[in-house]
């Protein structure tokens, strides 16, 4: 039986993911190239799509700032092909830097930034409050990578380091829970607000 391997590189087997909320929402299932065609674009079966294809995806609209486009590279063309190149050169980055499998790293960054809490707005008798809320698994993930992408671009903005270089260090250092990541950092705040709204 031939072993079907990421990028033909990289085995996706034997990664285990620790956190039980997110196991079931971080598809390892092994796939040479990360595109699903679109195959699951109903509402919830995005945690169908391999994990990798999800990072892809995010890094195809990396200056979305909720409704509006704030910043874009000229790189976020829609062009699929260019973001599985970005991706697949990060992957080697991290593997270089770690002597790990980069998508076991990449798995454990998603674990420790993706926040448990958040603050949400309730209006009561006219005054609004901050009210602190559970986070839902497949949110969680989705802050998580939206994060890491924006803060790798902001970083890479008009500087002389380009953003695959940067989102490999976001990537790392999330998984190794530093504050230099943008990432870990918001979750981090994220939760002390919820903590300090409850």
């Amino acid at each position: 039986m031939v072993e079907i391997k990421l990028f033909n590189r990289w085995d996706m087997s034997g990664i285990d993911v620790a956190d039980p909320g997110l196991k079931n929402y971080i598809n390892l299932n092994p796939i040479i190239i990360p595109k699903s065609s679109g195959r699951n674009r109903l509402r919830f079966h995005k945690s169908k799509s391999n994990i990798v294809e999800r990072l892809i995806n995010k890094v195809m609209v990396p200056g979305h700032r909720g409704k509006k486009h704030k910043l874009t590279s000229g790189r976020a063309s829609g062009k699929n092909q260019n973001a599985v190149k970005i991706v697949k050169n990060i992957l080697i980055i991290i593997e270089k830097k770690t002597n790990k499998n980069p998508v076991e790293v990449f798995v454990k960054a998603i674990e420790n930034s993706a926040p448990r809490e958040e603050i949400t707005t309730i209006e009561y008798g006219g005054a609004r409050y901050p009210q602190a809320v559970d986070c839902a698994p497949q949110r969680r993930i989705d802050i998580a990578l939206r994060m890491m992408v924006q803060g790798s671009y902001q970083k890479s903005f008009g500087k002389k380091k380009k953003f695959v270089d940067n989102l490999a260090d976001e990537i790392i250092f999330a998984s190794n829970r530093d504050q230099n990541s943008a990432a870990y950092s918001k979750k981090v705040e994220l939760e002390r607000q919820a903590d300090s709204s409850r």
